[in-house]
């Protein structure tokens, strides 16, 4: 009747095609505009607190089936064949090609230079990978079905966040990784420290409950665990900046080394404490490392910040009533179960170093030097010559 009424109005066809499209996407059980979006929720079965990481704040409803094995794809048919004209691994590959690309083109550059199809993919390396982007973009809109327009931009939606979230943050662990073993191993150690800590002083004085998303955790609990890892960032800090093989850069030349001067952060200095410590703890000065300063933000991050990444975690698989990410580890879920936490850590801890720790780096701007045209290198050794020159810091003999 309501098609009858549109078309007596003289209404174009292709808007009551669309609304029966829409009214199609509505019965599939997404969210519209008439059900709201709680409706569209009851209709998928997303809602309910089954599963995860302790028990939800409320009981599942009567009848509600147990949650499947991850194992098991439950992916409805209808949405298979909505994305079937896009192949679901190239936005990956897509991201992965731009964010290792800039990982070679700043970390490998004796292998570049020696590599003229390299040094191509290098000083292009950004326009191919928006042109791979683009061209996976026109897949999508080529994919595009009648009756499932909505559900393909909500998985295209969805595409871009994991990518962002996952992707992205792996790159992050390994850039910190080149900075130096240190910071890639003190922040995974710290927040593993902060799990357990957190764990032990909720197992044996927690009383309070801290959020709803992760009943079992406790304010004795959190705040236990702050103090636990600081404690353990501040050793661990210690221990690892006395050995040059972890607080060196990566470098590569012909292989991988770490063979360095250590910078001023990873060398001991006497530090003097306010007069109102010093007549509490009886001491003047004390000795460390400034790394061991550094320790400390990074664990404060990891007890009061971490933690909020497997409270959406936590949440996120409420809301799909799932357990476990996956069962790659036995008893553990998977990779993501583990890396909730580690993830968020890892980018803030690059955030850290490029704000308050990274300054110019000689053998970086060497190697983009060497990339330049022989007659632009040596305008800027004549531009370097006479500037030093003038400012006295260059010997007569060396003109």
């Amino acid at each position: 009747m309501t098609e009858l009424r549109m078309r007596g109005r003289g209404a174009d066809p292709d808007s009551v095609s669309e609304n029966k499209e829409a009214a199609g996407e509505d019965r599939l059980g997404l969210p519209g505009e008439a059900g709201g979006e709680g409706d569209g929720e009851d209709r998928l079965g997303l809602l309910g607190e089954a599963g995860g990481e302790g028990d939800g704040d409320r009981e599942p409803k009567a009848g509600t089936p147990d949650v499947p094995p991850s194992t098991v794809d439950n992916t409805p048919q209808f949405l298979n064949r909505a994305v079937e004209g896009l192949n679901p691994r190239y936005f990956l590959i897509c991201v992965n090609y731009f964010f290792y690309g800039e990982t070679l083109a700043e970390y490998f550059g004796a292998l570049v230079q020696r590599e003229d199809s390299l040094q191509f993919l290098v000083r292009y390396h950004r326009f191919i990978s928006f042109t791979l982007y683009l061209a996976g973009f026109c897949m999508f809109v080529l994919s595009l079905v009648k009756k499932q327009y909505r559900l393909q931009f909500y998985m295209f939606a969805w595409t871009h966040v994991t990518l962002l979230i996952v992707v992205t943050q792996s790159h992050l662990v390994i850039q910190n990784l080149f900075e130096g073993m240190i910071w890639f191993i003190v922040p995974i150690s710290i927040v593993i420290c902060n799990d357990i800590m957190a764990y032990l002083f909720g197992f044996f004085f927690g009383r309070t409950p801290l959020i709803k998303l992760s009943p079992k955790k406790t304010w004795e609990g959190f705040i236990g665990g702050f103090f636990g890892t600081l404690v353990c960032g501040f050793i661990l800090a210690y221990l690892l900046a006395q050995f040059q093989y972890f607080v060196c850069p990566v470098e590569y030349n012909d292989r991988f080394t770490a063979d360095c001067e250590p910078s001023d952060i990873f060398v001991m200095q006497q530090y003097t404490f306010p007069f109102a410590v010093q007549n509490i703890l009886k001491w003047r000065t004390v000795n460390l490392y400034p790394y061991q300063i550094h320790s400390v933000v990074l664990s404060t991050f990891a007890s009061l910040i971490g933690p909020f990444g497997g409270f959406f975690a936590s949440g996120f698989k409420r809301a799909f009533q799932i357990k476990d990410f996956a069962d790659t580890i036995p008893g553990h879920g998977g990779i993501m179960d583990r890396f909730d936490c580690q993830y968020l850590m890892a980018t803030f801890t690059h955030v850290y170093i490029a704000s308050f720790i990274r300054g110019p780096n000689p053998s970086k701007v060497l190697q983009q030097l060497l990339v330049l045209q022989p007659e632009q290198q040596l305008s800027i050794f004549n531009t370097m010559r006479d500037r030093l020159s003038d400012r006295g810091i260059l010997p007569p003999a060396a003109m």
